[in-house]
């Protein structure tokens, strides 16, 4: 089946709407090195049970775009990666930057930055200057899919 632009900008749109009350002045301070960000936001590591529960999360992230080992979640999305396996592909710090900002990598990702809130485009106006997932959700989730392995 075609994916049409305006399928995935929807998709988008449905994760920016639920964007948190934090703003960009409140936004945690990180440092990237290579092709990561080596110290988590919070500076101590997420939760996995929260991460997960966010990643099967319809109404904010991963399963909205991604698929994985999820059996019990019906209606994965099939537009990014599968999941499976995350953990043994990509590093924490790894997946902590593609949560971030994954524009850093391939700036014309459909996947949302979801800890950024300067430089965007066709944000809504209740959620300008707010990143999507606070700095303990992307703590939680790279948690989570660091479990992922094969």
């Amino acid at each position: 089946m075609a994916r049409s632009s305006a399928h995935i900008a929807a998709l988008i749109a449905a994760s920016l709407a639920f964007a948190c009350a934090a703003s960009a002045d409140e936004l945690a301070s990180y440092k990237i090195v290579g092709d990561g960000i080596p110290e988590p936001l919070t500076g101590s590591p997420g939760d996995a049970a929260r991460g997960r529960a966010l990643v099967l999360a319809r109404t904010t992230t991963c399963i909205l775009c991604h698929s994985g080992p999820f059996p019990e979640t019906r209606f994965q999305g099939d537009l990014a990666p599968d999941l499976t396996g995350a953990g043994n592909r990509w590093t924490a710090s790894q997946l902590r930057l593609r949560l971030v900002d994954a524009s850093r990598f391939n700036p014309q990702t459909i996947m949302p930055s979801y800890y950024r809130a300067d430089g965007l485009v066709r944000v809504g106006r209740n959620f300008a200057g707010k990143p999507i997932l606070s700095a303990a959700e992307i703590e939680d989730i790279v948690a989570f899919l660091a479990t992922l392995r094969d």
